[in-house]
């Protein structure tokens, strides 16, 4: 039987068989190339061998040598490992697999803080450099420019739905960097399942609405749907996989709204048609009006937002940390002592237990440290 046009309401924490979930196309077309006896399975063929396939699916070599070399540094920070793992679809997923395989019974990692605090950097580091790469300059069999476009459409749409975010008050923005990341995951299935899917589907100048309907007429599912599925087949947690599944749906709130959006956002950012009724209707289910979609819109294309990532707890106390803001203030010894009513030894000896705590040599870098990691 043929997959509906919307996916029905499941329970969240459900995994069915994604044979229960993606049907054989309706009709043989030149996107499948199979001949028509053999349809039905061939069609369920392809999108197995696909999501086999993605266990390979390559990151950018210089997003994984930079996640190398962040990890390798004395004191390294947890934000900072947060940072070169979110540069990159195929480390995400990596990173996130290996998280909730080794969590206890009942616990889901949904973000990439939370995987890496339950990882060591160690094991971090290790599953990283199984990751295979690829690099603009040099052709990557089996996926020719599939990892350029998506992980570049992935960053644009995270970064629209970052900024959407902060518009709205949103607070989980740890676990909509994970689903607005992953959001087109069930396209690179469909790349490689249907050699034929970017010249007849994705080619045509057109909406991301009217792409959708093309999947579903042309193959009978879409790219939203095969997202889900994969998403729950890596062990990721529903939540994630339903935002992804979801996401294209016109009458959904919350998270998989603020994908919808973020992802019309990125289309019109890199010039690519969108429609400007469906992006007022989904801003709408965010509590959005005209004005602040204008402003969002007009912001969007200046750059990446500076959120500052507070990730990693303090390790100064309360009166170290008095210390160092007022050295950073670039007062000398007596005059925190005076303010702080201590003797100048103390002092001295509060600085050289910071400079252990932090790791530094000096106080300039101490003060650097500390306003990086955002404790000052």
């Amino acid at each position: 039987m043929r997959m509906q046009a919307t996916a029905t309401k499941r329970a969240d924490d459900r995994d069915e068989p994604e044979r229960a979930r993606i049907g054989p196309a309706r009709r043989a077309v030149s996107v499948v190339g199979a001949p028509e006896r053999h349809q039905n399975e061939g069609h369920g063929r392809r999108l197995t061998l696909a999501f086999e396939a993605l266990d390979g699916f390559p990151a950018l070599s210089e997003s994984r040598s930079r996640l190398l070399a962040v990890i390798s540094k004395d004191n390294v920070a947890t934000a900072d490992i947060v940072g070169a793992v979110e540069s990159d679809v195929a480390l995400i997923i990596a990173v996130m697999r290996l998280a909730n395989e080794t969590a206890r019974q009942g616990e889901r990692i949904e973000t990439v803080v939370a995987a890496v605090e339950r990882l060591s950097p160690e094991a971090v580091q290790a599953t990283a450099s199984r990751v295979r790469t690829f690099d603009f300059f040099e052709r990557t069999n089996g996926w020719e420019t599939a990892p350029e476009r998506f992980r570049l459409h992935a960053l644009a749409t995270q970064q629209a739905a970052d900024r959407l975010a902060a518009e709205v008050g949103y607070e989980n923005r740890d676990r909509l960097t994970v689903t607005s990341l992953l959001h087109d995951v069930g396209k690179l299935v469909l790349v490689h399942a249907y050699p034929g899917y970017v010249a007849q589907v994705q080619a045509e100048v057109a909406t991301p609405e009217k792409r959708l309907h093309r999947e579903r007429r042309e193959l009978g599912v879409d790219h939203a749907l095969v997202g889900g599925v994969l998403a729950r087949r890596w062990g990721l947690p529903a939540s994630i996989a339903t935002v992804i599944e979801r996401h294209h749906n016109a009458d959904v709130p919350g998270e998989a709204a603020l994908v919808r959006l973020a992802d019309m956002l990125a289309h019109y950012a890199h010039g690519a048609p969108v429609s400007p009724g469906e992006m007022l209707s989904c801003a709408r289910l965010l509590g959005l009006g005209p004005a602040e979609l204008r402003r969002v819109m007009y912001e969007l294309p200046n750059g990446p937002s500076q959120r500052q990532r507070l990730v990693d707890p303090c390790p100064l106390s309360g009166r170290e940390l008095g210390v160092l803001q007022r050295l950073a203030e670039g007062k000398v010894y007596k005059q925190i002592a005076h303010e702080l009513t201590l003797s100048t030894s103390t002092v001295r000896t509060h600085l050289h237990n910071i400079y252990g705590k932090l790791g530094a040599v000096d106080r300039a870098q101490a003060v650097l440290i500390a306003t990086e990691r955002g404790w000052l």
